[in-house]
């Protein structure tokens, strides 16, 4: 069931975007919009990802406008990567159009459904907010 949900919400998404944006290209602008101004290294350990393939990928995403470079104030050799304002624009429209697209859906489930769902998906994000946060804080930080 969890995969057949993630799969429609995939495709319910799919729909709402706007532009040719993929999986890894998403996961860079939030990392961005979350951790502002971070350097290269961080970004793609973030990503799981190599420097060089990072930095491939932050360029397709510099060129099309949505991030920037920047030298940082106390280190001019180090390079902090910013998520642009057009970079910020597209992801508010990006969840606005994802947001209407789930809204059309939940419209038209029961309301006691509805209820259980969200329920259901708090405690998801609690559980799954708790991990992200131990697993940023390295090995044994995760509590039972």
């Amino acid at each position: 069931m969890t995969s057949t949900a993630a799969e429609l919400l995939e495709v319910l998404w799919g729909r709402a975007s706007t532009a040719p944006a993929s999986a890894s290209q998403l996961r860079l602008l939030h990392i961005l919009e979350h951790q502002d101004g971070i350097n290269m290294r961080t970004l793609a350990e973030a990503l799981a990802s190599t420097p060089p393939s990072t930095s491939r990928l932050f360029d397709r995403l510099q060129a099309a406008g949505f991030v920037e470079r920047e030298n940082s104030p106390a280190d001019r050799r180090e390079v902090r990567l910013r998520l642009s304002g057009r970079g910020r624009a597209f992801l508010a429209d990006l969840r606005s159009r994802r947001e209407a697209e789930l809204r059309a859906v939940l419209a038209l489930m029961p309301a006691a459904k509805r209820t259980a769902l969200a329920e259901g998906l708090e405690a998801f994000c609690a559980v799954a907010a708790e991990q992200i946060h131990a697993d940023a804080q390295g090995p044994g930080s995760r509590t039972a």
